[in-house]
């Protein structure tokens, strides 16, 4: 297995960050961010859900929300997104219309994830755009332990 580079596991860290940060309005702890070609955060998103009563609000759709205000464009080519689960239908759908070509998560979700595990909606050859990488299981533990500690909490 190839080992995960440091500006993965970093931004991870940041996209943990804001998973905790949902908590405080009971919203399921996910998390995310989007890098711009520097490595730069333009684009932070957590679960909104609840607060917001949206239900659009994933960590991955704010935080592209937010990278596309930040750079001016929606087409965001040169951008990576990192969240802390494998995205869902909806938000794989959010990526490939915001040109993300690498994509980034930490827990697998084998019950709704489109990145590989239930679809593979990010790399779908029948569609006219794919995401070019998609790399899981970045700081998987800790990102699968939130989401665990979370609905044990709730049962």
């Amino acid at each position: 297995m190839t080992a995960v580079p440091e500006r993965d596991r970093a931004a991870m860290r940041e996209a943990l960050a804001e998973a905790r940060a949902a908590l405080a309005t009971g919203d399921v702890p996910v998390g995310a961010v989007v890098l711009d070609a520097n490595g730069t955060v333009i684009g932070r998103g957590r679960n909104e859900r609840e607060r917001l009563a949206d239900p659009t609000a994933h960590a991955e759709v704010v935080a592209l929300r937010e990278a596309a205000a930040a750079s001016g464009d929606w087409q965001l080519t040169g951008c990576a997104l990192v969240v802390t689960l494998e995205p869902c239908v909806m938000c794989a759908g959010a990526i490939l219309s915001a040109r993300i070509p690498r994509v980034v998560f930490g827990a697998w979700d084998d019950k709704a994830g489109a990145a590989g595990s239930v679809l593979d909606v990010l790399r779908e050859r029948r569609l006219p755009i794919r995401v070019d990488e998609v790399v899981g299981g970045v700081l998987e533990v800790e990102c699968a332990e939130l989401l665990g500690e979370f609905f044990r909490d709730r049962r």
